[in-house]
């Protein structure tokens, strides 16, 4: 059940941190984007599709993902790298002896499931130098028949057939930050036949006020007595160094005050980039307890469905986007479920075993008091950076109590 009563510790430990922490330190998923060039336009799809420039800033994110590091954390992410393994044996129907890309294949491993599972030949795509050594992978399993390694942007290599599959573990924290979704559905728009698979289909992000008295304690109130030394003086510059950013951290499903917002849901056979500039949504919580709202948590889930099921039909039933906590029953649905009929479900919720996504939080100055039954109210725009479209800009308006208060952060 989500969430649990009662004010319990969450816990953010070894994993936590601010996102900047977590950026510099490889902490990143493997998939890096790619692709070279063999060729001028496969048909009239290419001359419709208009390539974006690589910017400075692409080059800089794809030779992020050139450290070992970072692939290492996302292959030993066990609920992700078995998830895509589970997605892509229970749709093994629609590939074997089909053709697959995988966009930002970094190690490979996708690529290489997707053979194991019978595809006649997976264009494994990524702009990151790793993709030298996920040729070296495939070569060293026999594969290189089968698996075609392609070192460039998505945008820029050539396939010359059509796909009966895209595969991608595009998803940045807070699902959108990074934009590549941006380049599954360029791969999409110029590849994937009609009827064509998908993986994952759908994308849901979610919003919930959370309480965190052990984060704000550790962070904040910390100064106030430094082995007998008041220090408050240090107060005001240790909210900003600790809370001017998102932070992604680990939360426990009881630190959550209330029942999910859908801030966004994407149905990726149908998304448009013009879509992803900009996410707004109003939302209305209820809080479930008395206890300090120290900000509001972001996660998401992605589910895995065979193209024959509308993408969007189980979800834009159960949570439209106008919702806020109305729908607790279908919330706890949306787990991962074992009729092999049904959609697979990867979850990033607090509640589920954690993810190197984990959640990403953005914290307030100072915790508001709630009461058991207390509205807040307010509204949430997720935009891309004009500086770098790979940044997010978040601007959260909320009112509780009869204050209303403005939180803008950038996710850099």
């Amino acid at each position: 059940m989500y969430p649990t009563h009662g004010l319990s510790n969450g816990h953010h430990g070894e994993r936590g941190g601010t996102f900047m922490d977590k950026r510099l330190g490889s902490s990143r998923r493997d998939r890096g984007r790619s692709r070279a060039s063999r060729g001028g336009p496969r048909d009239s799809r290419d001359l419709e599709l208009k390539t974006p420039p690589c910017t400075d800033f692409d080059k800089a994110y794809f030779n992020s993902y050139a450290h070992l590091g970072i692939h290492e954390e996302m292959i030993k992410d066990r609920v992700r790298t078995d998830t895509y393994k589970a997605a892509i044996m229970q749709h093994q129907t629609y590939i074997a002896g089909k053709v697959v890309v995988d966009v930002g294949c970094g190690t490979g491993i996708l690529s290489i499931f997707c053979a194991q599972a019978g595809a006649k030949r997976v264009y494994a795509v990524d702009a990151s130098d790793i993709a030298v050594q996920a040729g070296e992978v495939v070569k060293a399993n026999n594969l290189s028949d089968t698996i075609i390694v392609l070192h460039g942007r998505v945008e820029d290599v050539q396939i010359d057939e059509e796909v009966d599959v895209i595969i991608s573990e595009w998803m940045g924290y807070m699902l959108l930050y990074e934009s590549m979704l941006g380049s599954v559905i360029y791969a999409r728009d110029r590849w994937l036949k009609p009827g064509g698979l998908i993986l994952p289909s759908n994308a849901t992000l979610y919003l919930a006020p959370v309480t965190h008295p052990d984060r704000y304690n550790d962070s904040i109130d910390f100064w106030r007595n430094v082995y007998g030394i008041d220090m408050s003086a240090m107060l005001p510059l240790a909210k900003q160094c600790a809370f001017e950013e998102p932070s992604v951290e680990t939360i426990a499903g009881e630190n959550v005050l209330t029942w999910p917002h859908v801030v966004k849901h994407m149905d990726c056979y149908t998304v448009t980039t013009h879509e992803l500039e900009s996410v707004s949504t109003r939302y209305r919580f209820k809080s479930m307890m008395r206890a300090p709202l120290h900000g509001f948590a972001f996660w998401f889930d992605v589910e895995f469905n065979g193209p024959t099921v509308s993408p969007s039909s189980n979800v834009t039933a159960t949570f439209p986007e106008s919702s806020s906590n109305d729908h607790p029953i279908d919330y706890c649905q949306r787990k991962k479920r074992p009729n092999p009929n049904e959609a697979l479900v990867l979850s990033t919720a607090p509640e589920d075993p954690p993810t190197h996504w984990q959640q990403t939080l953005i914290y307030f100055y100072e915790p508001i008091p709630l009461e058991q039954d207390q509205l807040i109210e307010g509204s949430v725009t997720l935009s891309q950076s004009k500086e770098n479209a790979r940044f997010m800009n978040i601007h959260l308006e909320y009112t509780s109590g009869g204050r209303s208060f403005v939180k803008e952060s950038v996710m850099r």
